[in-house]
């Protein structure tokens, strides 16, 4: 009996893991949706904008490393320490600022080019921001505390140790989890009715699918993707603020793209639900195969499992789990 609980909070914690992967992976639907390319910079966007979140919380004077350097000054803060809800909207609009901007200088240059073109921008893209964000809030790890609970939840350690009765303690459930899992409930419900119903969301789809036709119809490019850019920098700041909070704001942060690859594998590249549920079952997964096949085999299986799965998946469902199926006729 003891042995199967366990197995149920080894689920749960997975389940929660599984909703910090899909955050992220939801950036990356958003900019496949509205353009057709895989944006390999929405991992340093989540980076980037949690630098931001807490260089303007704690007065952090940007550049200012350079700005000694080039002056022989000794500047770094100005003094102050910055509310975190302020702290959050200014940097949303630092995002939406970032948005225009890439827009403005990239984007609008790239239309009607080759979906590889694009991906490359994004290369370029991310390497820049990576660069711009050391020289802007410096290179040393943050912390990040915007007021979200942490540790686990004795409430609930208390109301499941009696499932197990003796040597039993209860489920070990960390708090931040359970605000991430809550936080990216509403966003996914959102942006599926924001897609689904709304006019810039059939917009966006319509982008997708041929930028000369949209146009022709009146659709604005430009907006559409200062606006899905946006959202995704939105998007990136939620997940950069759970991660950040969790493990501290660093430059590692960026690889957080490299596990949303096999979430998006798995619910598909134009799947804005499908984001969460691969999420889910990579998380649920890699904890459950650690902690029932991990042991027979050495451990430390956590680092693979997610990219063996989507292999799976890429030789019988390349499309994901909802992902459209791409016909082409020749």
């Amino acid at each position: 009996m003891t042995n199967f609980l366990y197995a149920v909070e080894v689920m749960i914690n997975g389940l929660m893991a599984g909703v910090l992967y899909a955050l992220v992976a939801l950036g990356f639907v958003l900019i496949f949706k509205a353009s057709g390319i895989f944006n390999y910079a929405q991992g340093v966007l989540a980076l980037f904008a949690a630098l931001t979140l807490v260089g303007l919380q704690e007065g952090q004077i940007p550049f200012a490393h350079l700005i000694n350097a080039t002056l022989g000054t000794e500047l770094h803060h100005f003094g102050w320490h910055m509310p975190a809800l302020l702290a959050i909207l200014l940097t949303v609009g630092v995002m939406i600022l970032l948005a225009i901007a890439i827009e403005r200088f990239i984007l609008k240059h790239l239309v009607n080019q080759e979906p590889i073109i694009l991906f490359m921008a994004t290369i370029g893209l991310a390497y820049f921001l990576e660069g711009l964000g050391d020289i802007m809030w410096g290179a040393d790890i943050k912390t990040l505390d915007v007021g979200l609970p942490q540790g686990g939840s004795m409430w609930i350690e208390e109301k499941t140790a009696v499932l197990g009765g003796d040597g039993f303690y209860g489920f070990f459930i960390d708090r931040l989890d359970i605000v991430a899992a809550l936080v990216a409930a509403v966003l996914v419900i959102s942006l599926t009715v924001f897609s689904q119903y709304s006019k810039q969301g059939r917009a966006l789809r319509a982008v997708a699918d041929d930028h000369q036709a949209a146009l022709s119809v009146g659709i604005s490019l430009r907006f559409i993707w200062v606006l899905v850019w946006s959202i995704a920098g939105f998007v990136a700041l939620v997940a950069g603020i759970m991660w950040g909070a969790k493990s501290g704001v660093q430059f590692s942060l960026s690889l957080i793209a490299l596990k949303a690859l096999p979430v998006l594998m798995l619910g598909g590249f134009t799947s804005i639900p499908g984001a969460i549920v691969g999420g889910l079952i990579i998380g649920v997964g890699e904890k459950l195969f650690e902690f029932t096949i991990g042991p027979m085999i050495g451990g430390a299986t956590e680092n693979w499992f997610a990219y063996v799965l989507a292999l799976v998946f890429l030789v019988f469902r390349p499309q994901g789990l909802f992902g459209e199926k791409i016909i082409e006729r020749v």
